[in-house]
């Protein structure tokens, strides 16, 4: 399902930025094995200076009408900047959003945690993409949150490239946002 910001302007410029920066034309393999003509690398306008603010301003426009979500974060690394953006520009409008990071793997040492920030069991919390291909690395984190005892109560995705994600994850039992899709691009 993908949700309209209230912002239109903050939308639109976000937009901009993926199209001029961080879509590519050519041959592709999608983490899938399929074959693209394009590529989104979110990872190029997600950590930019500009960018970063407008996606975490969007991000929490998408996700405003979910209730008592103590925090946000995926699987690193594509995750990572987005719960980063959408910790700080929450902050910045007064709501208290935390970030997590799921590792690939529990780590062998120290604690041996594969979910790394703030305690997690009993809280509602909403699992980060940037783009969209099978929905794997949600399902991924989906599984470690769950076993440390979190509510994952959505996932929220920046890009939908509309390759089958979305159905994955409502098949989990799992709501699905986004927030710009290929049509918003000029992909469709």
């Amino acid at each position: 399902m993908r949700v309209t910001t209230h912002d239109s302007d903050t939308r639109r410029k976000l937009i901009e930025h993926i199209s001029a920066d961080a879509v590519f034309h050519g041959d592709f393999t999608l983490t899938s094995g399929k074959k693209a003509t394009y590529y989104v690398d979110l990872r190029k306008v997600s950590l930019d200076h500009r960018v970063a603010p407008l996606i975490g301003q969007v991000m929490l426009d998408l996700i405003a009408d979910i209730p008592d979500v103590a925090a946000v974060g995926g699987m690193t690394m594509g995750a990572d900047p987005i719960a980063s953006a959408i910790l700080h520009q929450g902050a910045a409008r007064g709501l208290a959003y935390d970030a997590f990071v799921v590792r690939k793997e529990p780590k062998d040492h120290g604690r041996g945690k594969q979910v790394e920030g703030p305690e997690l069991a009993g809280k509602r919390v909403i699992v980060l993409e940037d783009t969209s291909t099978t929905g794997g690395s949600p399902l991924k984190a989906i599984e470690a949150l769950r076993k440390v005892g979190a509510e994952v109560v959505a996932v929220a995705v920046v890009v939908d490239r509309a390759t089958g994600a979305r159905e994955v994850i409502e098949a989990e039992g799992v709501p699905y946002l986004y927030a710009i899709g290929l049509e918003d691009l000029g992909l469709a």
